[in-house]
């Protein structure tokens, strides 16, 4: 096992997040030490981990007594019916509130994963095993876990803080590239919003910004998720300053929403971030170089920064439904310069319109 990052996490929970190579061989020991004292282990998983997660058990059985169980890839799995089959599972198995849930995989198993722990027998431990860039930046940290309705995304969910998380970047060597790169945008956000560094990283190597054994793919990780910690140490229920993460995602949301989650998140975030940088500079004076360097990173990333004009109404239907909004005022996350996040309220609709018209395609 490599040298280990730890970025400690307080709020809600004290507790670690882990980063470094080789973390689940060798006995997964940081995994045995989180759940201590438990006796009955289950590991959440997609299809595409069956092998890993096979192997992951194998590295605990002699720990624990643990289980698998495989659910549906992506926000497919993020449905109420999953989660009452995981629960299922563990109430077959006369699971108790001494044991514990694993969640393995990219961000929506580890928000499954948490919103499973929170309410089987009102909250037993969960640690995650995010195996995707954008749940070791992003969905696995911070404690907000939740599924998707007919309605909208995450609209259901619980704050619940996992007792551990391991980023093992070995995880990421299959990643496809589409995926890899899409998880990218939660990256891209937190150079936005706190860290002009992250961006001149990328902007001076993509390449190997973007290569999960280069250093500077590990220093990326890093930085982001000391970001998130910082940001959830400080506001674990998102009652004010936590809100700055959602930097883009209240269009994203609208957009991943109105494309029945075919559209990966990374995706979606990146053409809301584009769309709150326009903002931005109507509401909060943002410079246009800024505008214009957001715009930039994301293309070099091969992210998307428009969308369909003709579904503006469908966009602000959904995102009227946005956990931010209050009554019938729509709220958003803009900055007035990189590192300056700005919560905006927005009575005047024509003002969104005119910011979706320069990312409308």
């Amino acid at each position: 096992m490599s040298d280990i990052t730890t970025i400690d996490v307080t709020g809600g929970g004290d507790y670690s997040v882990f980063v470094g190579r080789g973390l689940l061989q060798g006995g997964a020991t940081l995994l045995r030490e989180s759940l201590a004292g438990a006796s009955k282990v289950l590991i959440i998983h997609p299809p595409t981990l069956a092998q890993a997660a096979t192997a992951l058990r194998d590295e605990l059985r002699d720990a624990f007594d643990v289980l698998l169980a495989e659910v549906p890839d992506a926000e497919s799995g993020k449905r109420v019916e999953v989660a009452a089959f995981c629960w299922q599972v563990m109430g077959q198995a006369d699971f108790t509130r001494t044991d514990a849930v694993i969640g393995f995989g990219g961000g929506a198993v580890t928000d499954l994963a948490g919103f499973v722990a929170a309410t089987m027998l009102r909250g037993i431990r969960f640690a995650n095993v995010p195996t995707s860039v954008l749940g070791m930046v992003d969905a696995s940290v911070g404690g907000k876990t939740g599924i998707n309705t007919a309605e909208g995304k995450n609209l259901v969910g619980a704050f619940y803080a996992p007792v551990a998380v391991v980023c093992d970047l070995e995880t990421l060597a299959t990643l496809p590239v589409n995926e890899k790169l899409a998880g990218f945008a939660e990256i891209v956000k937190c150079g936005f919003i706190a860290d002009v560094e992250i961006l001149d990283i990328i902007e001076a190597n993509v390449e190997r910004a973007t290569d999960t054994t280069s250093e500077e793919f590990r220093t990326l990780i890093e930085k982001s998720i000391a970001i998130k910690a910082r940001v959830v140490s400080e506001d674990f229920t998102e009652q004010g300053q936590r809100e700055i993460l959602n930097y883009g995602h209240t269009l994203g949301h609208a957009i991943e929403h109105a494309e029945r989650y075919q559209w990966r998140h990374g995706a979606a975030i990146s053409v809301g971030m584009v769309f709150a940088a326009e903002l931005s500079a109507l509401t909060s004076s943002l410079p246009s170089e800024v505008v214009d360097r957001q715009r930039r990173v994301l293309t070099l990333l091969g992210l998307p920064t428009t969308y369909s004009a003709s579904r503006w109404d469908t966009l602000l239907a959904a995102m009227r439904r946005d956990k931010k909004a209050r009554g019938n005022m729509l709220r958003f996350i803009t900055l007035s310069d990189i590192g300056k996040p700005v919560t905006v309220n927005v009575p005047d609709t024509s003002v969104l319109f005119a910011a979706y018209q320069e990312v409308a395609s």
